[in-house]
């Protein structure tokens, strides 16, 4: 069971109805969880304690995030990051040492994106630097239940100005759905995601070869999401409590 956190679990900083009791459900079956989310404005240590304080327990290695697996591939490949990411989320790169090379990183930097910014990045790629984005999400649900922009258009604009594609370190990319099911023992087509954004969690998750993505009507969901993108969503449910239901009445035994 994978399940997508902004928009399924919660939409702010308040938990969506049923969400809390849908995962203790879960729990209570026995189904081994990860938390998998491409938000990039908070380090991992504000998302548990947000989880915490709404009820929810998540023990660190329950969480993937996009930070978590760029610091793996900044170790990996040798690479000091150039950050264009929320200051938040800054924390999260502060025990990287040493490295060979650059490494643009960019996720959701709210407020600090503007030219300047992205023109030093754009800078930075063009010098040859690597070129990470920790999502290629087109919008998310903001605090006041509107649509904004998120990641992935100012990914666009940099690989546009650079002709640099970028490595994807979350979501849709199928390496971070592996590696959330990397330690659970769970063959990837028993895996089952649940997510409102039918691109980046859904078909995303099918294409990587899940063997089912639901689509719930909670957070950015639109009508229409469901038949937007391929893969198709398994199932389309009205929320999390529903999409528990839908995996109880699959799940063996």
């Amino acid at each position: 069971m994978l399940l997508d956190l902004l928009g399924v679990v919660y939409d702010g900083d308040s938990p969506i109805t049923g969400a809390v009791a849908a995962i203790e459900r879960l729990r209570d079956a026995h189904l081994p969880l990860r938390f998998v989310s491409n938000t990039t404005r908070s380090p991992r240590s504000a998302i548990i304690a947000q989880l915490a304080a709404m009820g929810v327990e998540v023990a660190d290695e329950e969480l993937l995030t996009p930070a978590r697996a760029a610091v793996e591939w900044l170790r990996k490949h040798g690479r000091q990051p150039h950050l264009l990411v929320h200051p938040d989320l800054e924390v999260e790169f502060s025990g990287l040492k040493g490295g060979s090379g650059r490494a643009v990183v960019i996720g959701d930097a709210g407020e600090a994106f503007d030219h300047a910014s992205l023109n030093r990045a754009f800078r930075e790629l063009v010098a040859g630097a690597d070129f990470l984005a920790l999502a290629i999400n087109r919008t998310f649900r903001d605090a006041d239940g509107l649509l904004s922009l998120d990641t992935g258009a100012f990914v666009a604009a940099l690989e546009f100005a650079s002709g640099r594609s970028p490595v994807v370190l979350g979501k849709p990319s199928p390496d971070f759905f592996h590696s959330a099911l990397a330690d659970l023992n769970c063959p990837v087509a028993d895996a089952v995601m649940v997510g409102d954004d039918a691109e980046s969690d859904v078909a995303g998750a099918l294409s990587a070869g899940l063997g089912a993505a639901l689509l719930v009507r909670t957070g950015k969901f639109r009508p229409g999401d469901e038949t937007r993108f391929d893969p198709a969503p398994t199932a389309l449910v009205d929320d999390l409590t529903a999409a528990a239901e839908w995996i109880l009445k699959g799940a063996p035994g």
